[in-house]
Parts: structure tokens; sequence; C-alpha cells
């Protein structure tokens, strides 16, 4: 998987339609509608201004007007190939007077984006997974151990009838950390997982 390090914008023409790509690093839809609101106002001659996101929890599409399926899902294909994630992909389209067609149209989203891949800076991101293990106090020292083993970062303890700690690490270790631990523990400990999986 990877992310943007940066913004990045890329433009073809189409039969005399231009075509702008652009990238951009972000976490939320709210960001995403942020980002659209500023693209809208920056362009108010564009006929169509089509968007694909694709962020841990959240993703969306919208053709803005184009035929469905021509413009956002063409793009979105082309992030998912190129494992790109946290990011939004949008196209400002301005017209130039010839129909291109469902096909034209799904080409040239689909290679406006591509093209916009090709000069962007990424940079690879691990996916991360949240865990909670309730633990009896004797284990805990022995616990965060093998935690700091595997790089895992304790994000909350809290302490009631049995030791309760919430970590963080990488999702490759999780597999590997929780055998250990039920192996280390004899079976007494309880896990949850608490967010899935996130890129980070």
């Amino acid at each position: 998987m990877f992310q943007l390090a940066v913004p990045a914008f890329a433009e073809i023409e189409i039969k005399k339609s231009r075509f702008l790509g652009q990238l951009y690093p972000l976490h939320s839809r709210a960001e995403a509608r942020q980002q659209l609101a500023q693209i809208r106002a920056a362009h108010p001659g564009a006929v169509h201004v089509c968007w694909a996101l694709i962020c841990a929890g959240d993703s969306g599409l919208d053709d803005d007007g184009e035929p469905s399926g021509t413009a956002a899902r063409p793009m979105y294909n082309v992030l998912v190939h190129k494992e790109i994630t946290n990011v939004l992909a949008v196209v400002v389209r301005y017209w130039g007077g010839t129909k291109l067609g469902a096909g034209g149209l799904t080409r040239a989203y689909g290679q406006a984006i591509s093209e916009t891949c090709k000069l962007a800076q990424l940079i690879a991101v691990e996916l991360m997974n949240t865990l909670t293990i309730s633990i009896d106090f004797s284990d805990e020292s022995a616990v965060r151990r093998l935690l700091d083993k595997y790089e895992a970062q304790v994000l909350h303890v809290d302490y009631s009838d049995r030791a309760r700690l919430q970590f963080r690490l990488k999702e490759k270790h999780c597999a590997t950390i929780l055998d250990e631990l039920t192996g280390l523990l004899k079976g007494n400990i309880a896990i949850s997982d608490d967010a899935g999986t996130a890129p980070q």
C-alpha cells in the first residue's frame, strides 16, 4: 500500500476537452468535502468535477453529471490497481465541444488519474491493528516485554479486576504476537480487535 507525500497534478487533452487530474493526500470524507469545495471555487468554468475517495474506513465516488460509471469508477480503479490509499482523486473537465462517448470518457478519466499517478511522490504505508487484551496483573511485565519486541505502541491501560492493555502494532505481526501471548500466558488471556485495520 502507498499514500501520497504531497498533492500531484497532471493534465491531458482529448478532442479539445481538458482533463485536469489531481491527487490529494487526506484521511476523511470531511477533508475531501473541504478540498472539493476549494477545487470547485477555483474552476467555475469547468463542466464536471468528478472524484474518487479511498481512505481508511471510507470511500466514495461521484461522476458529477457524466454518464454513470464513466468517470469516478475508472479513476477509482486506477487507485486500487496502484494500491494508493488515503487519497482523493479529482478530475476537472473543461468541455471541448466534442462528445467522447462512454468508452472515450472512461479512457479519458482513467488516463487523467494514471498520468497524475506517474508524477506522484508515493510513500509506502504499513497496515496497523489496534487490539485490547485482558490479563492477570502478574503477567503485565512479561506481556510488555513481548509488546516491545514487536514494536507495539501501548495506547491505554486500565486496571480493574484484571489489567486491560490496548495497543497498536503492524498488522503483519498480529498473528505471531497473539500466538506468543497465548503460549506465554497458557491461554489465560482475553483478546479483542478494537478498530479493525487501518493504514498508517
